[in-house]
């Protein structure tokens, strides 16, 4: 809902030729509040993945600790994502401003509603490489999680074959629907963040980005949280 609303809302508004409805520290704020609420959709969309395969998978339960399923372990691990992310954005919100009317584009990246400074080679490439290592880790850490769980239930299924064949319910098995559900989850995560990832480093990249591109990018950025 928050990433929903810190980024749906002031889309809308600049869609309906609204510009100037935010002053420098509403641009701070919103986009601050976005980044960190992405993150933390990210993350915690990963710990529930990791969780259920720990609490599904015999290999991971051999040598986790039994506390780890405990929802203490869980609320923890939330707190934790919401820090990290809380502190890794503040550059966000410095680096933004608001909206800007000065004809000079090459030095502002000028959006609908507010603008950032480009930002120098170095600085860039340090703020791209953590965003893309924590990214890059929660999409691994779906993947595996969700590979781990489908493989565990179609064993499972394998095992049972001959209760379910021997069953006159035409029903599909629980197996199959827990299967599908999950590669379902996990293709959306990794299909709208990986595409959502490569919009937005493309426009950063472009000196004057259009409307539509940018108009797709926070489209796709949104598309899983809907």
């Amino acid at each position: 809902n928050l990433v929903l609303c810190s980024k749906g809302i002031p889309q809308t508004m600049a869609a309906f030729g609204l510009t100037s409805f935010l002053d420098e520290a509403g641009c701070k704020l919103v986009y601050y509040l976005h980044r960190v609420a992405r993150g933390v959709s990210l993350s915690t969309t990963c710990l529930l993945s990791g969780f259920q395969a720990i609490k599904l998978c015999p290999n991971f339960s051999r040598w986790m600790d039994l506390q780890i399923r405990s929802p203490k372990c869980i609320v923890f691990c939330c707190f934790l994502c919401w820090i990290l992310h809380l502190v890794v954005n503040i550059t966000t919100a410095s680096y933004t401003t608001g909206p800007v009317n000065s004809k000079n584009m090459s030095m502002e990246k000028v959006y609908r509603y507010c603008s950032s400074p480009i930002l120098g080679r170095l600085l860039f490439s340090v703020m791209a490489v953590i965003f893309l290592l924590t990214d890059g880790m929660c999409l691994a850490l779906m993947v595996w999680t969700s590979s781990s769980m489908v493989l565990v239930l179609h064993r499972h299924k394998q095992r049972v074959q001959h209760i379910h064949s021997s069953s006159l319910s035409p029903r599909t098995s629980r197996e199959t629907r827990a299967t599908h559900t999950i590669l379902i989850l996990v293709s959306m995560f990794v299909s709208f963040h990986a595409l959502a990832g490569i919009l937005s480093y493309w426009i950063t990249q472009m000196q004057n980005p259009s409307h539509w591109l940018r108009s797709i990018s926070h489209l796709v950025s949104s598309g899983f949280p809907t």
